[in-house]
């Protein structure tokens, strides 16, 4: 895999509908993805002193987090909606490979800022609600 730009990651969110559009919501300048597996332990007594695990049998999590700009007003509005209604909605992620996310995601944080002589930026934290699809480029 060769080294990839992180600006160069885009997200989109779902517009609900059937077939579901997805809307850029912007490039983002800065990203952190996190699956998180959570343990299973069937450790028992024929274990001995070791503790053992099941595999796949866990809950698996994913967060995003990540900030940038935002590409228009609707796309800002789209984001702030979910994220005052406190509902979970569909996103896709593009990263510079051409690797790709889709899922159901919870906004569990949203900022934004700006200074009077910059762009106004967002940053989110968004976690999984369901299956994540990874599609490789």
């Amino acid at each position: 895999m060769s080294a990839g730009k992180g600006s160069l990651v885009l997200i989109k969110i779902g517009n609900g509908g059937s077939p579901e559009t997805f809307e850029t919501i912007g490039g983002m300048r800065t990203t952190r993805m996190v699956i998180n597996n959570q343990l299973l332990d069937s450790s028992n007594r024929e274990s001995g002193p070791w503790r053992k695990l099941m595999g796949s049998a866990g809950i698996q999590s994913m967060t995003i987090s990540g900030s940038g700009i935002f590409v228009d007003s609707n796309s800002e509005e789209a984001v702030r909606l979910c994220a005052f209604a406190a509902s979970i909605s569909n996103y896709k992620l593009y990263f510079a490979n051409g690797d790709a996310l889709t899922g159901a995601f919870y906004i569990t944080s949203y900022q934004r800022s700006g200074e009077h002589d910059d762009s106004e930026t967002y940053a989110l934290v968004l976690s999984s609600a369901g299956p994540i699809e990874f599609t490789a480029a």
